[in-house]
């Protein structure tokens, strides 16, 4: 008999020779970077600064180095906080909103334009794939459109009439505010700070992290073109220990914007405090999905997946505690088993990746040291827990079952592609156990029962709460977390009042008896 004769595999071919293209390409992006140790960005311009150390810079797929950076030094600092400092007293204060706008708006065009660019690199940079990096930069773009429209009504404030005065206020931007970003998603994570900033007349002193340094120069690159005035944005790269902590001490500072793990908030605080800094710290989370077992499952399911998986595990707001009633909990945990085991790990320029690899060996090493301590306190692996390949820092994404909460893999913030599930017997239970952590940025909350979810939501101690529904961010709601989760709120008005002062002016008719002594 004839052996049945099947067509070539197309499909694949042509998926890997896109992905050869990519890769490619990607390496063009880059090359710019091997050339010589990338510089800082101060008053316009790249720089070397005062240092003579560099540090080296490599990419998680396969943990080879992309090229070298300049290590800032508190002289790099002072140069940028200065040169923000002149730029702030020197026009950008006192530009007018609708100016500040069609600059902002600049930018995103700018950010549009070079997307793919910065799409391509940050995936190599981070080990973040492609299909979410993708997203990222366009809403970066998205940020700057959103409070360049701000910037028109930022200094407005309110009318307060009196019987025999009226107040009014009005807000000022503070002057020079420190940032400092973080290695998950750090191109759109730095708009969210930055764009406020800009918008509100604020000018800024940018600290990237040290492990995903470089789409904040391609950032700086792009505001520059776009016609921002010299020393409005500049940007220092280096160390937590020594960069970081010259630029939250440093005295022209008016305020730091951090987003981090919150150890490192703490000492932040502390090192902010003598020069009495404004701060808004958005730390870290062990953040609970609750499902109970009147839930639309197969949402709830997609939800709980996508937000512990998504940007490999690496962010702050994951439901990385799978809270299931139950009634429904193996069941549950059992699917969201299966999906786990079909998840895509792989290159992150592939545009089929759904995971890729984790941002550093010291993280990885990290993460990796979970699968033992959950053995150790009595989890079972369900599915994963272990290395994926032999190269770079790539995790068989995890699922730790019959948990309880005092575990560490319940308490600690792992960051990365795992999750631990744990039952519950009912509403109270399902609150206890969900409040019991350090932490308090978000929750998500799975019924079809209403009131049940707004009873759930009323108790719960998160600072973002999602009822039937993943992580959805709207710009105009306040993003922030409770406890060690953070300090202040960012979007919509709630980020000016972070970047300016808010000024009270009262005036009187002259129709109110003023007191009098020594008459």
């Amino acid at each position: 008999m004839e052996k049945e004769q099947h067509p070539p595999n197309l499909e694949g071919r042509n998926l890997m020779s896109d992905l050869e293209k990519r890769i490619e390409k990607a390496q063009k992006f880059l090359s710019r970077f091997r050339k010589e140790p990338l510089g800082h960005f101060i008053n316009g311009q790249s720089v070397k600064g005062e240092s003579k150390e560099t540090f080296g810079n490599i990419t998680p797929v396969d943990n080879s180095r992309l090229g070298d950076v300049w290590s800032g030094t508190s002289s790099d600092i002072e140069t940028a906080s200065i040169a923000a400092e002149q730029a702030f007293l020197g026009g950008w204060r006192d530009m007018v909103g609708a100016k500040r706008c069609e600059i902002l708006y600049a930018i995103a065009d700018g950010i549009e334009a070079r997307a793919e660019e910065i799409a391509t690199v940050e995936s190599m940079d981070t080990g973040q794939p492609i299909r979410f990096m993708q997203k990222a930069a366009i809403r970066g773009a998205a940020n700057f459109r959103f409070f360049g429209d701000k910037a028109v009504e930022a200094g407005k404030g309110l009318s307060l009439p009196a019987e025999h005065h009226h107040n009014f206020t009005t807000r000022h931007p503070l002057g020079v505010v420190g940032v400092i970003t973080p290695w998950n998603t750090p191109f759109m994570l730095s708009t969210w700070k930055i764009a406020p900033a800009l918008a509100s007349g604020c000018t800024v002193v940018q600290k990237p992290a040290e492990f995903s340094p470089y789409t904040a120069t391609l950032l700086a690159e792009i505001a520059y073109a776009a016609g921002l005035p010299k020393g409005v944005l500049n940007v220092v790269n280096g160390f937590g220990e020594s960069a970081g902590k010259a630029l939250t001490e440093h005295p022209l500072i008016k305020a730091i914007a951090f987003v981090g793990e919150s150890q490192t908030g703490s000492y932040i605080q502390a090192q902010a405090a003598p020069t009495l800094k404004r701060l808004h710290l958005e730390l870290g989370g062990k953040n609970p999905c609750i499902v109970f077992d009147d839930a639309d499952m197969d949402r709830a399911l997609d939800a709980a997946v996508f937000m512990q998986f998504s940007l490999n595990g690496e962010r702050c707001t994951s439901s990385t505690r799978l809270l299931v009633q139950e009634t429904v909990y193996e069941e549950f945990t059992a699917k969201v088993a299966r999906r786990i085991n079909k998840i895509k790990v792989g290159h992150p320029l592939d545009p089929n990746t759904e995971i890729g690899p984790l941002i550093h060996p010291t993280h990885h090493e990290k993460v990796m040291g979970y699968f033992e301590i959950a053995k150790e306190d009595g989890a079972t692996v369900a599915v994963g827990g272990g290395r994926k390949g032999s190269e770079g820092c790539y995790v068989k994404p995890t699922l730790f079952t019959g948990a309880h909460n005092s575990m560490r893999i319940a308490q600690e913030e792992i960051f990365g592609p795992v999750l631990t599930a744990i039952p519950f017997k009912g509403e109270a239970e399902a609150i206890e156990i969900a409040n019991d952590t350090e932490y308090g940025l978000t929750a998500y909350v799975w019924t079809e029962n209403s009131p049940k979810g707004m009873r759930v939501a009323k108790q719960l101690e998160a600072g973002m709460i999602w009822i039937n529904s993943e992580n959805n961010r709207h710009l105009p709601a306040p993003f922030g977390g409770m406890k060690a989760s953070g300090i202040g709120r960012d979007g919509g008005d709630w980020s000016f009042d972070f970047y300016m002062e808010t000024k009270n002016t009262c005036i009187a008719y002259g129709t109110h008896s003023i007191p009098k002594l020594g008459i």
